[in-house]
């Protein structure tokens, strides 16, 4: 039976299903069942992307969009460019081309694509849906069933991050799809023109290329045209863009049939020809991955096999048996395309989506194995934030109780083994989103017993960084009981392949750390500088220095153990075994000619644009504004990020009567712009103050006092 990409919509249409029943239940109710008559909410006026707004992510859903380049007008267009784009900063993904081995591409397909993701500058839901074991893959698909779908940047910034290439989706379903199809095959220049206009918006944007899903029935005359549009599309990307992919998806056949092939043949190869790969369907059997590899020689790489995760048909059942499909994948070597990971999600898989998605990440890679290593250079910075929570930290200090959603504040993610150990009083280690972080709103939580000597290991990355002639700081925050110590262990390899492990050891006695370890490492360095905050209380901050020329850093994994002997009024004393809590609040990697100054305040060029005022209670306005800045000399900035501060200054009314200034988090930008929406401002406020906090590769922070600005007097 074949089920084609479009079947997916049937999710969409249950939900339409839905909402149609609930209104047609609704209004019968209140025919029968009249209440006191209220005040109809008045209809929202339909979306005008020229106006200001709060920046979402949208797609374009007409051929006339797509030709007028009319999306570059729109105000949200600036918002949606991803880090790097414009700066000339080249990512991880943009500097090379895809491995020589088997890839996994995978395919975002939920609830219909732009939900809480859509708002650029980030949401309220805490418990947004999220990918970080962007470890796993090579390739990061962004879908929905708009004839364009442009990547909202947060995917784009945190796949980039991680080394992952980005592609959007141009698909054409449906008999809506047919006439587009018709139009946009008319001539080969036709052809060719609406090729340009996708790599204009992808090179514009700031991600990799396209997956092209032509699920419709092709005029055969148009088949020729059909090919010079992937061909120059293709062309056209590479040309633009170093390391882009354009990708075919199984559908449409070279003689105008929608018949979806399950594997590379004669029917599908010109279009796989024309282009970097294909996304082959998924109701494939045993032997295709062996078959398509034949076909397809010395680019087998170059084929994806499908699985559809929801199990539609797919090889292996998908679900919690997708593993099967990647198994025989891999086997025959080619890659694979996990399409809907959202499953996880959408069926509220138990006990609850954060172990579920751990869980069934950990059968892929079992399967598949580690695609992307990192640390691979300097500097290298992670607070473990996935982006999302219930609270944001600055070094410590708690800026924010507002939960919160933004894929673009994820750091590089940590490789977190995904199965719990179910022993009683084993140490678990997560991800705890109630717990303080030291910066953003992540951390590695770890709890549990130990006794005696016993010490707990758990990785945390999988590197490929060669050390040079300089000495590499290695900084990392900790907050832990008195007696809970965390290390890092360090493994590495020399160009000869010899073995190295090195102890970072705890705060502590460098005697007895050493007596405890020297058997187990070959050596053992304790912090050449330790730091208590003491606005902060808990927090530690922890500095080693290793030198290590010639050697590749390849693992990073956290050390668990307990001190023995603490000091309690001046006097050593033994620990008795008790209970391990500790967590991890950053790790920062760094040579010590790492720049992080920042240009001082003055350097900058900032504005205000799109001021608008609004009364309302109680003598308040509220206020919106789009904030601009940029370096007076013209230079690009290549800073990733800028935390967004507003500062109340005025009389405000309380139980003192005192001049109060009042400072506000407001979010982040990855961009040189911030729109602020509706800012309540009380009575009594004269001055508002926006504060653009510069924030380095290297996680430090420019002082606030220190950070460009922009004035507003509050009107009236």
């Amino acid at each position: 039976m074949q089920i084609p990409f479009r079947a997916y919509i049937n999710r969409q249409t249950l939900i339409t299903l839905k909402t149609i029943y609930t209104i047609i239940h609704t209004s019968i109710a209140s025919i029968f069942f009249p209440t006191k008559m209220s005040t109809p909410t008045p209809t929202p006026p339909p979306f005008d992307p020229s106006r200001p707004s709060s920046p979402i992510s949208y797609p374009i859903k007409t051929l006339e969009e797509l030709e007028s380049r009319s999306y570059f007008d729109s105000f949200h267009y600036p918002f949606n460019k991803s880090w790097g784009c414009t700066q000339g900063v080249r990512s991880n993904a943009a500097e090379k081309s895809l491995p020589m081995r088997p890839r996994l591409l995978v395919c975002h397909d939920m609830a219909g694509g732009y939900g809480d993701d859509k708002w650029v500058q980030g949401g309220d839901n805490p418990d947004a849906y999220a990918i970080w074991h962007w470890y796993l893959m090579d390739v990061f698909v962004y879908f929905s069933h708009s004839l364009v779908t442009l990547p909202p940047p947060c995917w784009v910034n945190a796949a980039h991050l991680h080394g992952v290439k980005v592609l959007g989706t141009f698909i054409t379903e449906w008999d809506e799809g047919k006439a587009i199809t018709r139009k946009l095959l008319e001539t080969k220049e036709s052809a060719h023109m609406y090729a340009e206009r996708l790599t204009e918006l992808a090179v514009s944007l700031g991600f990799d290329g396209w997956l092209i899903n032509m699920e419709v029935e092709v005029d055969i005359e148009q088949i020729p045209n059909l090919k010079e549009f992937v061909s120059h599309l293709t062309y056209a990307m590479h040309s633009s863009k170093d390391g882009s992919l354009v990708i075919w998806y199984d559908s449409v056949t070279v003689f105008g049939k929608l018949e979806w092939q399950d594997h590379l043949n004669d029917s599908n190869k010109p279009f796989f020809d024309a282009c970097d790969g294909i996304f082959v369907n998924y109701t494939w059997k045993a032997n295709y991955p062996k078959l398509s590899a034949d076909v397809a020689g010395s680019r087998q790489f170059d084929v994806y096999m499908g699985i559809d995760v929801f199990g539609r048909g797919t090889f292996g059942g998908g679900q919690w048996t997708t593993n099967v499909a990647l198994d025989v994948i891999k086997k025959d070597n080619v890659s694979a395309a996990i399409f809907a990971p959202g499953w996880v999600l959408e069926t509220n898989q138990p006990p609850d989506f954060q172990t579920a998605q751990n869980r069934w990440w950990g059968l892929v890679e079992n399967s598949w194995g580690v695609s992307q290593k990192y640390p691979k250079s300097l500097p290298f910075y992670s607070n473990f934030d996935q982006g999302h929570g219930y609270h944001i930290f600055m070094d410590g200090r708690k800026i924010s109780t507002k939960p919160w959603n933004n894929i673009s504040c994820q750091s590089f993610q940590p490789l977190l083994d995904c199965l719990e150990d179910q022993r009683p009083n084993a140490i678990q280690v997560s991800i705890d989103f109630n717990e303080a972080s030291y910066i953003g709103g992540g951390n590695i939580t770890l709890k549990g017993s130990l006794d005696g000597d016993t010490y707990f290991t758990t990785r945390i990355f999988q590197g490929e960084l060669l050390f040079g002639n300089l000495p590499v700081l290695f900084t990392f925050s900790v907050k832990s009981d008195v007696s809970s110590m965390v290390g890092l262990s360090l493994k590495f390899s020399s160009q000869a392949l010899e073995k190295t492990s090195i102890l970072l050891a705890s705060r502590g006695d460098s005697v007895l750390n050493t007596k405890q370890f020297s058997s187990k490492f070959n050596r053992v360095i304790m912090p050449h500088q330790v730091k208590r905050l003491d606005a902060t209380p808990g927090w530690v901050i922890q500095e080693s220095r290793l030198a290590m020329e010639g050697y590749t850093l390849t693992g990073i994994h956290i050390i668990c153990y307990r001190s023995k002997h603490i000091s309690v009024n001046h006097e050593i004393v033994t620990q008795s075994p008790s209970i391990y809590n500790a967590v991890l609040g950053h790790i920062d990697i760094r040579t010590s000619a790492t720049n992080s100054d920042f240009p001082p305040d003055a350097s900058w060029l900032v504005e205000g644009q799109f001021i608008k005022w609004t009364s309302g209670s109680e003598a308040s306005k509220t206020v919106s504004v789009k904030i601009i800045w940029k370096l007076k000399d013209g230079t690009a900035s290549w800073f990733p990020s800028y935390n967004i501060y507003v500062e109340k200054q005025g009389i405000v009314r309380n139980s003192n009567a005192l001049l109060e200034e009042r400072l506000e988090y407001l979010g982040l930008a990855r961009v040189e712009a911030f729109y602020i929406s509706d800012l309540m401002v009380p009575s009594g406020i004269s001055r508002l103050n926006f504060i653009i906090q510069v924030c380095s590769l290297d996680g430090t922070l420019q002082k606030l006092d220190c950070s460009p600005s922009f004035q507003l007097n509050v009107e009236g």
